[in-house]
């Protein structure tokens, strides 16, 4: 007799397993819309997916992505001597004949970050305490450095055109 009950309550148990189900399943937000779940680039669900106009968790914000020049001809120099010029995306800082890659974030929002970043260039490394902030909507980017050897003033960079628009 105990074999037979013990097979009456497996379908029971096995419920029990899943767990309950999600109460805010399709629930709509405040605004009335539903939060959709994130695609990945492959098109597959969004189990690691960023969700769109967000950035990569502790990465350089995208607001600060982008060309930029001390001066409007680092951005259009076809002759590689645009000095002035420098590349930012999610993780690192390419100047003219040094790369930065972020390392430890002090600070950081949806248009600036502060933090230190390691330094390579010309056969030497060092590291530096810089902060990074858009400005003027997004047209200018201010870099500052702090610490012994740091610019003593903030630099003023220009967005570069995307490529073609030039």
């Amino acid at each position: 007799m105990r074999p037979i009950s013990f097979l009456a309550a497996l379908p029971a148990l096995a419920l029990a397993a899943c767990g309950a189900p999600d109460d805010n399943a399709d629930t709509p937000t405040p605004d009335g819309t539903e939060d959709a779940m994130p695609v990945e680039p492959d098109g597959g669900i969004g189990d690691g997916a960023t969700p769109p106009g967000a950035d990569a968790a502790g990465g350089i914000p995208t607001a600060l992505h982008g060309r930029w020049g001390l001066v409007a001809a680092d951005c259009t120099s076809t002759r590689g001597d645009a000095k002035g010029l420098t590349e930012v995306n999610g993780e690192a800082v390419t100047f003219y004949e040094s790369r930065a890659t972020l390392g430890d974030v002090a600070e950081r929002d949806g248009d600036s970050i502060r933090a230190t970043f390691a330094f390579t260039g010309e056969g030497m490394e060092w590291t530096r305490d810089m902060a990074l902030e858009a400005a003027d909507g997004g047209e200018a980017l201010i870099r500052t450095e702090y610490g012994e050897d740091a610019m003593p003033e903030p630099l003023r960079y220009i967005a570069c055109p995307a490529e073609g628009d030039a």
